[in-house]
């Protein structure tokens, strides 16, 4: 699990473990949980339009955050900001096959709203167990600073790992 970028190393993380699942006995991976992931891409997409000056997460500072973290010369379509660049990873099979639930969660006060629900679609297609979860109110992870969606949140969780098949 992981919240924005923490998500964005939890994706990560998950798809190189998928290639070595067998190897990691005793250990035994039953999902992912990409908190409010921090994704983007080059073309800007309606909520991003619509956020661009939002307080807790303006454009500008995604922009610059992006310009730090990806590799010299790459733009916001290189993977890891666009996970869905080129269709995504070929590596969602394997989180498929290994039968692996995959939660998401987002709000419509965050900029990245529309893109981390493209990418609940692109999982869709690759056969990933999804269950998404996307809220009204919030911004970009409002559970660290507000106690009851902090809460909200808990409860979304527990479900998701105890007791709610995947979607």
């Amino acid at each position: 699990m992981g919240s924005s970028a923490g998500a964005n190393t939890a994706y990560h993380a998950g798809l190189c473990a998928s290639q070595e699942a067998d190897d990691l006995v005793p250990l035994k991976i039953k999902g992912l949980i990409l908190h409010h992931p921090f994704i983007g891409g080059v073309q800007r997409t309606g909520s991003e339009v619509k956020l661009v000056n939002e307080p807790h997460l303006p454009l500008c500072v995604s922009d610059l955050m992006w310009s730090l973290a990806l590799p010299l010369g790459a733009d916001r379509d290189h993977e890891y900001c666009n996970p869905m660049v080129g269709g995504g990873s070929k590596l969602w099979k394997n989180v498929g096959l290994l039968g692996w639930k995959v939660m998401v969660t987002g709000c419509d006060g965050d900029p990245m709203i529309d893109r981390q629900m493209e990418f609940v679609d692109m999982l869709v297609t690759k056969d990933v167990k999804v269950v998404s979860h996307f809220s009204t109110g919030g911004y970009h992870v409002v559970e660290l600073k507000e106690p009851s969606k902090a809460e909200a949140l808990h409860a979304l969780l527990k479900d998701f790992m105890f007791d709610a098949p995947a979607a």
